[in-house]
């Protein structure tokens, strides 16, 4: 049995997970750090991969990212080969949607901070950077976690704008969730159930192993 989808979807999965955790924990600072100009559009903005069907995220990234686009044109001059239909469109697509939940639950566990320590934080003069990485993430660390988690599950179970962006290319984008899909399609279900319980497994032994984490951090 091929398990280069398997192998795919780990690499995917935590290339975004960590594009996630970092992103969206600025963003959740951010979003945290009181009222702002533009804040309640950045924070619907955000919320939006939650909602929208992933063909239509698929869809926004391929019209960003394509060839005739400006950015896909950019990535283009500069590394030599289009994004769009490589294993690296895949990340961004796992990220997109992955992105939200680290966002939130960040927010949140900034918000529950006590805010004396906030604001003394502040009085003392404490800039924004070495605020957060100083003071708040360690006291934030478990709600960052559990959005960390939840985004590397999401982030492994991407399919629609997956395949949309990065396309079904055998040893280089198809990940486990298309690779179940082809068997499905092909009428080989006791590969897909071997291909589902193996991407299940892998699931419940990262959130067991982030919860144990979580509770020790």
């Amino acid at each position: 049995m091929d398990l280069s989808p398997l192998w795919l979807s780990l690499r995917v999965a935590s290339l975004a997970t960590l594009l996630s955790t970092v992103l969206g924990t600025l963003l959740g600072f951010l979003l945290a750090e009181g009222r702002w100009r533009g804040r309640s559009l950045v924070e619907s903005l955000v919320t939006l991969p939650l909602i929208l069907p992933p063909t239509v995220l698929g869809f926004y990234l391929l019209v960003t990212l394509g060839r005739q686009s400006p950015v896909g044109a950019w990535i283009e001059r500069v590394t030599g080969v289009p994004l769009v239909f490589t294993w690296q469109a895949a990340v961004v697509a796992a990220t997109v949607p992955a992105l939200p939940y680290v966002v939130r639950t960040a927010r949140a566990a900034f918000e529950a901070v006590d805010p004396s320590i906030r604001e003394a934080a502040s009085i003392d003069g404490a800039r924004a950077l070495p605020r957060l990485l100083l003071i708040l993430l360690p006291l934030a660390r478990r709600g960052i976690t559990a959005g960390v988690t939840l985004a590397f599950a999401r982030a492994l179970g991407e399919f629609g704008a997956t395949l949309m962006v990065a396309g079904n290319i055998p040893g280089s984008t198809r990940t486990m969730p298309i690779a179940i899909y082809d068997a499905v399609q092909a009428g080989s279900y006791d590969l897909a159930g071997v291909l589902v319980a193996i991407l299940t497994a892998v699931a419940v032994v990262v959130l067991l192993l982030a919860g144990r984490l979580g509770a020790q951090v």
